[in-house]
């Protein structure tokens, strides 16, 4: 199976794959004006990265990865990150694409440089919330929203969920909870404790001419 960026070629078939499975398992009325968004591809690769899995010239399932912010971003804001319209071909199922595509917009974000990826799902879509959920994103009931704000007890409220992506040296926190200032103050006192990228403690040597701290997955940081 292979991950990679769409070519215009595929746009129809991930625009229809999109609105088949979409419609077929009913996150979305047939008749909702939504289905023409959820069809329209070609809109998604121009306002954000629209990923596929193809596995023997067959198209398995898409996604689309979005700098926060930008104009396909419902949840993330500037700086993050977030992916939309996460989809899996019926005959495709239980064979690990959905995660695949989603742990390429979780490499996506780290290479941008984002401290956390966003995503919002419907509350029908329990297959998808399973994948969040074995991934290590989480809920933010906070940030739940309907894409109708003028009925936003109608039933259509979506659920939101992240991922942090950078967390603090000192704490072990994602550096999106607070300002993290006490933090900041210690380390220039202290080398770091925790690995900004993956949250293990680290092992850390100190000696009179200064310190090493070492992450088991992501080497070592001199100080």
């Amino acid at each position: 199976m292979d991950i990679r960026q769409a070519t215009p070629a595929e746009y129809g078939t991930i625009g229809e794959l999109t609105v088949r499975e979409y419609v077929g398992e009913g996150h979305v009325r047939a008749e909702s004006p939504y289905v023409e968004v959820l069809r329209d591809a070609a809109a998604r690769a121009r306002e954000a990265t629209l990923l596929v899995a193809v596995e023997g010239g067959v198209l398995l399932g898409a996604v689309a990865f979005a700098a926060g912010g930008g104009a396909y971003a419902n949840v993330a804001a500037p700086g993050e990150a977030e992916f939309r319209t996460l989809v899996v071909a019926g005959q495709a199922r239980r064979r690990g694409v959905g995660t695949a595509l989603v742990r390429e917009c979780v490499r996506l974000a780290r290479e941008a440089g984002a401290p956390v990826l966003r995503l919002s799902t419907g509350p029908t879509m329990v297959d998808a919330q399973r994948i969040y959920d074995r991934l290590g994103f989480v809920r933010t009931p906070d940030r739940d929203w309907s894409p109708n704000p003028d009925y936003p007890n109608s039933g259509n409220l979506l659920l939101t969920y992240e991922l942090p992506l950078a967390y603090c040296d000192r704490c072990g926190n994602p550096v999106t909870d607070g300002t993290h200032a006490p933090c900041h103050a210690a380390r220039d006192l202290e080398p770091p404790r925790w690995c900004t990228h993956c949250r293990r403690r680290m092992v850390v040597q100190i000696t009179p001419t200064g310190w090493t701290a070492r992450c088991v997955e992501h080497g070592e940081l001199v100080g």
